[in-house]
């Protein structure tokens, strides 16, 4: 079979285990009891994010292929899902938080560092068949997006984004990319001088705060990345609950939440085509400025909409999603890529992710779950109205919104374009 097809099929599957309950996982939890917890979920993943793709890359560096290193932890993943799964299910109404997350937990730890690692597998053999990998992989990542869709269609579509069928279809999956990813070519273990512990974990690039702007850049891409987790894990939950007020009920969203929120991961994949024009003719600042204005929308256009009439609003939410994830995530990893020198570029994009999708996401999901049970899950366990509970609701978005818009005002005061960037 042809490489290209292969990778291909590589990052199809590995961007459906994650789509198979990233946006969906909220309702579940909250139908069993656990809506209180749900921003612990979702901060595992920001916690496992710091040190185990670190770990990980370590072992595929100085011990094993990075392909079997992909495939060892796609099958423990697979295997701690499909065990969180089996036991929601069979303790059902009585199923409890901490064996729950602990196994939960045990999975996403083995998942997050596939990510990457599927990315030096991609990497390595296009490299080692002669491909330019800059030119050859972004259409094959594409198809990663395109899987992590299907299977929020899939889960949807089969009635599974209430119940843990949700995490037994995302563990299968694992447990297929585990024997599919020692199908790919071998990736060597590296010869000669091995880096340093501290190399390896990417330490070495915290001397990069002792540069004022770079310092200033990884503190607000910390503060942004407090948004990145919070419309994943509760927007689901939010737009099902208008199903306790009875002209909502019978609305597509209502119905279809995940299919209505794949919106946003279509606009993902469109914006990403935009960010070089944006990048070049308005710098970094603006780019960021309006990433930071996009989220503001993004939480805004919830507060305000509906399943029914309002449906539009949520749709606008969607699509700008694709700018306020794309044009910070993805510019950002390019602005530290120019910006930092090639001995340390490597460990400079694992300190990015580490403050955006580790610190940031982590610290976000949390405190917003705060915020969301003081005014959704408490009124709602004491016995608020369905108006009163989404009324909850409007309140935690416009509180999302007005955070993002203080942190773009706060970037646009302190964070200064470069001289060149200042004379374009």
């Amino acid at each position: 079979m042809n490489l290209k097809i292969r990778l291909t099929i590589l990052n199809f599957i590995e961007f459906a285990v994650w789509g198979a309950y990233l946006t969906s996982m909220g309702t579940y939890l909250a139908g069993a009891g656990l809506a209180t917890h749900i921003g612990w979920f979702y901060s595992m993943q920001g916690i496992v994010s710091i040190f185990m793709p670190a770990l990980m890359g370590i072992l595929a560096d100085r011990k094993m292929e990075g392909q079997k290193v992909l495939s060892l932890c796609h099958a423990l993943a697979g295997l701690f899902m499909i065990g969180a799964s089996s036991y929601a299910y069979q303790a059902g109404s009585e199923v409890q938080f901490a064996p729950l997350f602990a196994l939960y937990a045990l999975s996403v730890a083995f998942f997050m560092p596939t990510i990457a690692l599927s990315y030096s597998v991609a990497y390595s053999a296009l490299e080692g068949a002669g491909l330019d990998s800059v030119k050859a992989f972004p259409p094959i990542r594409v198809w990663g997006t395109i899987g992590f869709i299907v299977t929020m269609w899939v889960v949807d579509l089969t009635g599974l984004q209430a119940t843990p069928g949700q995490w037994m279809v995302s563990g299968a999956l694992s447990l297929v990319m585990a024997a599919y990813s020692l199908t790919m070519p071998r990736m060597p273990i590296k010869e000669g001088k091995q880096k340093s512990l501290a190399k390896a974990l990417g330490l070495n690039a915290f001397k990069l705060f002792l540069n004022p702007r770079m310092a200033l850049f990884f503190l607000f891409s910390m503060l942004l990345g407090v948004c990145l987790q919070i419309t994943n894990g509760f927007a689901n939950p939010f737009i099902t609950s208008f199903g306790a007020i009875e002209e909502y009920q019978n609305t597509f969203g209502v119905q279809h939440a995940n299919i209505l929120i794949s919106l946003s991961q279509m606009s993902e994949t469109l914006c990403i085509l935009l960010i070089p024009f944006f990048l070049s003719k308005f710098g970094i600042k603006r780019v960021v400025l309006i990433a930071l204005l996009a989220w503001v929308l993004r939480f805004a256009f919830f507060g305000l909409g509906d399943p029914g009439s309002g449906v539009w609003l949520f749709v606008l939410s969607m699509i700008v999603y694709g700018v306020a994830f794309d044009f910070f995530n993805i510019s950002g990893s390019l602005f530290v890529n120019q910006e930092t020198d090639e001995s340390i570029r490597s460990s400079a994009q694992g300190l990015f992710m580490m403050m955006t999708n580790g610190f940031g996401a982590c610290i976000g999901t949390i405190v917003a779950q705060q915020i969301i049970n003081h005014y959704v899950y408490f009124p709602q366990a004491a016995g608020a109205t369905g108006e009163q509970v989404i009324t909850g609701w409007q309140t935690c978005w416009y509180i999302f919104a007005a955070y993002a818009l203080v942190v773009a005002i706060l970037f646009a005061i302190f964070f200064k374009d470069s001289k060149r960037e200042a004379r374009a």
